[in-house]
């Protein structure tokens, strides 16, 4: 279920929606007016978006280089990196 609270408790209230957004690690949505607004979430879920972005997009590139057939025999690179380490 989404947490839904008006921006005056962001501005009233902060220390009480930054412990909720660490205890419950999910979106905590603000409105204004009764709208929706912004959207916030504790640095530590942030992080974790961020990576699960990043692993996503190499996994897209991974991805790409075998659809073109751009991949490499793994003993010939496993070669390759041992050449370019000495």
């Amino acid at each position: 279920m989404k947490i839904i609270i008006p921006s005056s408790d962001l501005r009233n209230k902060y220390n009480e929606v930054s412990k909720l957004s660490l205890e419950e690690e999910k979106a905590i949505y603000i409105t204004v007016n009764g709208r929706g607004d912004t959207v916030l979430i504790n640095q530590t879920l942030y992080e974790k978006q961020m990576a699960e972005l990043e692993l996503l997009r190499l996994l897209s590139e991974a991805e790409e280089s075998v659809n073109k057939k751009d991949v490499m025999d793994a003993r010939l690179a496993l070669s390759e990196i041992r050449k370019g380490i000495k």
